[in-house]
C-alpha cells in the first residue's frame, strides 16, 4: 500500500517522496490512490490561503495559490496541455505528426496561447473562491480532478508503445476505479451535496476529452491525462462558483 501511495505521489507532484521498487501491480494500485494526491494538494492550498490572509489582497492570494499547484505539481500538467494544444495546432489531423509534437520539449504558439489563458482563467475562478469564502472549493477541485482522470487512465488505450503514463495505463483496472470513487466520497463527503454537480461535470468533460483525443491520437498519452487534469480543475471551479452565486 505504502509503495503504491509513493508512486501515485511521485507520479502527480514533485513532493519529495522516499523511491522503492514497485512491480508492475503496484502502478494500478497507485490509481486508487490519486484522490489522496489531491486532498494533499488541496489541503496545501487551505493553509496558505490561511497564512497569506489579512496580509495579500485576494488577487494576489488567488496567484500565489494558482503559483504553489505548479510548483507543487512541477508543472506536469501545464507541460501536458501545452503539448496537446500544440499538436492539435499544428499536427494537421496527422496522427503521427501529433505525437511527435506532443514529444517535443519545446513549446509552440498554440501551447503558450491555451497555457496562458488556463492560468488567466485560474487565477480568475480562485480569486472568485476567495472573496465568496468558498473555500471547499479549494480543498475539494485537486481531489475531483484527479478522481476524473482515473477512467481515461484504464479504460482508455495508450497512443505510445511507451511513455510515462503506459505502466498505469497497462496495470490499472476497474476495481481501482471504484475504490478511488469511494475515497473521493469519502473525503469530500463532508461538503454536502454541493460537490455532486461540479463533480459529475468534471467527470464529463475528462471523459469527452478523452473520447475527442482518442478519436484524433488513436489512443491517450501522459500529456493528456494532464490537460485532463488541468481543463478539469477549471470546469469544477467554474460550475462550483455558479452553484455558490446562486
Amino acid at each position: 500500500m505504502l509503495r503504491s501511495l509513493a508512486l501515485a505521489f511521485g507520479f502527480l507532484t514533485r513532493l519529495p517522496v522516499k523511491n522503492a521498487p514497485v512491480d508492475d501491480a503496484d502502478f494500478g494500485r497507485s490509481l486508487s490512490w490519486f484522490p489522496i494526491v489531491g486532498v494533499a494538494l488541496g489541503l496545501a492550498l487551505v493553509g496558505t490561503e490561511r497564512l497569506l490572509r489579512g496580509y495579500l489582497s485576494a488577487d494576489l492570494v488567488a496567484v500565489a495559490l494558482v503559483v504553489l499547484l505548479a510548483v507543487l505539481t512541477g508543472g506536469l500538467h501545464l507541460d501536458g496541455l501545452a503539448d496537446v494544444f500544440d499538436a492539435l495546432g499544428g499536427g494537421r489531423g496527422d496522427r503521427q505528426r501529433m505525437l511527435a509534437i506532443m514529444k517535443d520539449s519545446r513549446i509552440g504558439a498554440h501551447g503558450a496561447a491555451a497555457l496562458c489563458l488556463l492560468l488567466i482563467a485560474k487565477v480568475v475562478m480562485v480569486t472568485e473562491v476567495l472573496r465568496h469564502e468558498s473555500l471547499w472549493q479549494l480543498l475539494a477541485f485537486p481531489v475531483l480532478a484527479r478522481w476524473a482522470v482515473i477512467p481515461l487512465v484504464i479504460f482508455f488505450p495508450y497512443a505510445r508503445g511507451d511513455g510515462l503514463g503506459k505502466p498505469f495505463n497497462g496495470h490499472g483496472r476497474p476495481l481501482h476505479f471504484a475504490v478511488a470513487t469511494c475515497l473521493t466520497a469519502a473525503l469530500v463527503a463532508w461538503t454536502g451535496p454541493q460537490a455532486i454537480v461540479p463533480g459529475a461535470s468534471t467527470l464529463a468533460v475528462a471523459l469527452g476529452i478523452g473520447f475527442w483525443l482518442k478519436r484524433h491520437l488513436g489512443g491517450l498519452t501522459g500529456d493528456v491525462y494532464g490537460a485532463a487534469i488541468e481543463l478539469s480543475e477549471i470546469v469544477f471551479l467554474g460550475v462550483a462558483g455558479l452553484g455558490d452565486r446562486e
